[in-house]
């Protein structure tokens, strides 16, 4: 543990921050295997676009996995040993997919990516003027987490209208 790194936090508790960065932590894990899982099973059209941004969502949970997982060591924390912990302490929780259509895929998706927008904001504002460091690093996630959302939804939304146009032509 860094004593004089950590004693720039101000008016926080560290083993507070530590915990919120463990659920937060948890959260990236179970993104990442959705993200994974996803694009490994998805069908229907466009299905190639969603799997690489699928693949690419993926790869950067992981590495806010790595980022979170940095910043729990630096605070003299560990992060969640063991994967079964990650489904009690997650925000977001993990929702196996059941419909396989690149629309529902998407669809989750996008609902996980704004329950993780939703955590890092508040990470965020618990940091902000009090953890410097903490908020330059949630502040990074929650960027490319608002991204990962825009990317989805931009991505579903062709895919609904391309569908839409293609039963309108053949009415």
């Amino acid at each position: 543990m860094a004593q004089r790194g950590n004693s720039i936090i101000r008016d926080l508790e560290i083993s507070e921050v530590i915990a919120v960065l463990n659920k937060a932590y948890a959260d990236e894990w179970l993104a990442y295997y959705q993200y994974f899982i996803e694009a490994k099973v998805i069908k229907g059209i466009m299905k190639d676009a969603a799997i690489a941004e699928l693949t690419q969502h993926a790869t950067d949970e992981l590495r806010h996995a790595n980022m979170v997982a940095d910043r729990i060591l630096q605070l003299g924390g560990t992060p969640l040993l063991n994967p079964n912990e990650w489904f009690t302490h997650t925000n977001c929780g993990y929702e196996e997919p059941e419909d396989f259509d690149v629309v529902s895929i998407l669809q989750d998706s996008i609902k996980g990516e704004q329950c993780a927008i939703s955590v890092y904001s508040q990470l965020a504002d618990m940091t902000r003027n009090k953890d410097i460091v903490t908020y330059d690093i949630v502040s990074q996630i929650l960027a490319d987490e608002v991204e990962h959302e825009e990317d989805l939804q931009a991505l579903h939304d062709d895919i609904v209208e391309f569908i839409a146009d293609i039963k309108q032509s053949i009415q």
